[in-house]
């Protein structure tokens, strides 16, 4: 599937190709901007085997992310936990301090708005990259 048939998909803008974050993807990723009231919200699209390396939103008090797939297929993973299958509709809620993943399965697009929890000093550590071979194996 193109980008544009994957685009008549979903509601939601897939947007500009996610150049300021690439380092801290394996393969490409789009990122749209939906909000920018009260907090920031993001609708980030990911082609199939995408996905971004394991990583940390750091707070003192509140923070953490929360994910709404609105559309295609993918997985978000705690660190020790099996991965949640995200498909639209699902929503994961990413505790502050917590080290995960997310990103597309290997044949499916993948969309999730994204926002994060407001909270005190904010921070996010971005990590290794999600192991190819362990990647390869998730269904």
């Amino acid at each position: 599937m193109t980008r544009e048939e994957y685009q008549m998909t979903i509601k939601y803008p897939i947007g500009e190709k996610n150049i300021s974050y690439a380092k801290y993807f394996i393969g490409q990723s789009y990122l749209a901007p939906v909000s920018n009231n009260l907090f920031p919200i993001y609708n980030v699209t990911f082609e199939p085997s995408c996905r971004n390396n394991w990583h940390i939103h750091h707070s003192t008090s509140g923070g953490g992310q929360v994910l709404i797939c609105v559309g295609g297929r993918g997985y978000c993973q705690f660190e020790n936990d099996e991965p949640i299958e995200m498909t639209e509709g699902k929503i994961v809620t990413i505790p502050a301090n917590v080290k995960h993943w997310h990103g597309a399965t290997a044949d499916s697009w993948f969309s999730h708005l994204a926002f994060e929890i407001p909270g005190e000093n904010l921070s996010n550590q971005w990590l290794e990259p999600v192991n190819d071979v362990y990647y390869k194996n998730l269904k």
